[in-house]
């Protein structure tokens, strides 16, 4: 997969640029990416972010167990909703991985990307095998003319705090210490696709929803508070992440059922944030028993909305 997004020359002397995964754009991000934008500013240059996908342990380890907290489109349309001007994806191969540290700052850094001042971290390193670090970058803005500001160590730390105990929140179904280290809902984004329809015969019409990313990390089995922007209106629902234990299901699924809402959506593309976490998914004794939990579930989540609606 290949996702490159050209800058845009829109400052004659180059780019501020800061270099990260930046999973989640969390408070942690948020605070560099607000630095950056100052910075930018302050010199007159185009504040860029340079963000690498697919992640190296996908393409060095063959590992596709990692979950990440946002698909690459959500995280360049996060990074961007702070003001960031330019959001680059750089193609992490084999190949990219071989570059000696001057070849990736001469030749993508400078060369490419007419970078005239890197905002980074104490610990970031980079280069064949990471072995060249801020010390060494320090050393090549002397040669290839460009400033490096150095992201203090406490904002480096926030960021790592912060991206672990999102993940584990999330695989716990802790929805408000998540959204409390994002700063904002977390959320999933995915197709509407057909069901067995079983929600229906329960009054309980559901939406399923596909996310075709493998990678994007889907929040802990249980029942949640949701909303979500359709034709332009909120519409708030409960969604349910599991197996369906009730109907002896085997996959796991994603659906949602969308309160005062009757309309049509198969085959739309949604974005669906979690607000609250209600309860585990189990297994019922039968479909009735289901139907009375769900009216249960309904009622405790519009306590919840119109709780925070006040």
């Amino acid at each position: 997969m290949k996702i490159t997004e050209t800058p845009k020359l829109v400052s004659k002397n180059g780019l501020s640029l800061t270099i990260g995964t930046f999973d989640g754009v969390h408070i942690g991000h948020q605070k560099i990416l607000n630095h950056l934008n100052k910075l930018a500013v302050k010199e007159n240059l185009t504040s860029t972010v340079l963000t690498l996908f697919p992640h190296p342990r996908m393409v060095l380890k063959k590992d596709d167990s990692i979950k990440l907290l946002n698909t690459i489109e959500e995280r360049i349309e996060i990074i961007k909703s702070y003001g960031i001007e330019n959001v680059i994806v750089k193609e992490f191969t084999k190949e990219f991985s071989a570059l000696s540290a001057e070849d990736y700052v001469k030749t993508i850094l400078v060369n490419e990307l007419n970078t005239k001042q890197i905002v980074i971290g104490y610990d970031h390193h980079f280069g064949k095998n990471r072995t060249a670090n801020i010390n060494d970058l320090k050393k090549f803005s002397e040669t290839y003319n460009f400033k490096v500001e150095e992201i203090p160590a406490q904002d480096i730390e926030d960021v790592t705090v912060s991206s672990t105990k999102i993940r584990k929140a999330l695989n716990l179904g802790d929805i408000g210490t998540a959204n409390a280290y994002l700063g904002y809902n977390f959320f999933i984004s995915g197709r509407v696709i057909k069901g067995k329809g079983i929600g229906r015969t329960l009054d309980f019409p559901t939406a399923n929803i596909y996310v075709k990313e493998s990678y994007k990390l889907i929040p802990s089995d249980g029942v949640y508070v949701v909303k979500s922007k359709i034709e332009g209106s909120t519409i708030y629902g409960m969604m349910n992440i599991g197996t369906n234990p009730t109907l002896d299901g085997k996959l796991r699924s994603i659906e949602v059922h969308f309160f005062e809402y009757n309309r049509d959506l198969y085959e739309k593309d949604l974005k669906i944030e979690f607000l609250h976490w209600l309860r585990n998914e189990k297994k019922f004794e039968n479909l009735e028993a289901l139907k009375n939990q769900l009216n249960k579930d309904m009622a405790n989540a519009l306590a919840y909305i119109n709780k925070i609606d006040e």
